[in-house]
Order: C-alpha cells, then sequence, then structure tokens
C-alpha cells in the first residue's frame, strides 16, 4: 500500500517510528514532512498529505501532531478527505469501518508509540463497512 505521512515538530520523532513501522510491513511510504523537530507550521504538512490522498498519489495517509486537532482541521479542508483523530484501537477501526477515513490523525502527546502502532495496523487492515455507511458517509 502507498502512504504519505507527515508532521509537525511534536509528532515528528512519532512520524519517524511509523515510517519505519510501515516500511518493515512492506508498505510505500512517501514521508512528506517535516524533517526536523525545530518548530514549524502543521498545516503545511498536512495539506501535503491530504492533496497526495485527494490526488490518489497515496491510498491512506498519517498525519501526526501534538493533539491531532490540527492536522485533522486542515487535511479535512480538503475534497474527499476524511481525516480521523484516532487515540485507541478501537476508534481506528470505527474509523475506517464506519467513516471509511482515509487518513488517520495521532495525537504524538496523549498515545504510546505501541498504542500508535496498533491504531496504525488496524486502521489499514479494516475495511469500510459501506451499507447504512454508505449513506451517513455520502451525506458529508
Amino acid at each position: 500500500m502507498k502512504i504519505a505521512i507527515g508532521s509537525d515538530h511534536a509528532g515528528f520523532n512519532y512520524k519517524e517510528a511509523i515510517k519505519d513501522h510501515l516500511q518493515q510491513a512492506g508498505h510505500a511510504v512517501e514521508d512528506l514532512g517535516t524533517f526536523t523537530e525545530a518548530s514549524c507550521d502543521y498545516p503545511d504538512y498536512a495539506h501535503a498529505v491530504a492533496l497526495a490522498v485527494e490526488q490518489g498519489k497515496a491510498e491512506t495517509g498519517v498525519l501526526v501532531c501534538g493533539s491531532a486537532n490540527g492536522v485533522a482541521i486542515t487535511a479535512n479542508k480538503h475534497a474527499g478527505i476524511r481525516a480521523a483523530i484516532c487515540w485507541e484501537k478501537e476508534i481506528a477501526i470505527l474509523a475506517r469501518a464506519h467513516n471509511n477515513a482515509n487518513i488517520i490523525c495521532i495525537p504524538a502527546r496523549f498515545v504510546s508509540t505501541d498504542a500508535t502502532f496498533e491504531m496504525v495496523d488496524a486502521f489499514l487492515s479494516t475495511p469500510f463497512e459501506g451499507g447504512r455507511h454508505q449513506t451517513r458517509v455520502g451525506k458529508i
């Protein structure tokens, strides 16, 4: 699977760990920044990941910042993007199964890296259920 990934400075270390985790699992990961822990503006990277997914250059995306709120708000400004803030595995599963989310947003300051790997793996492996959920997603 081709995955676009991005973060701000608060999520940089998690982004690097997630990128390695995904590459070890055989995924093609496009890192769209940031590339250091220096203070930066999260919208720059959230827009880049959302645009990659929106344009079909990536099948899905991963965004990381301190709370995940900023990157989720930014990504959701893009047509066809459904970016979901996830803080535990079950939320990641529901975001995919019920909301057909195509970008997972991780709050680095509030979850462990182990929980992050579980969430990302669950997000990527959970299919959209469609059915009654498709009707709802269609209204977004």
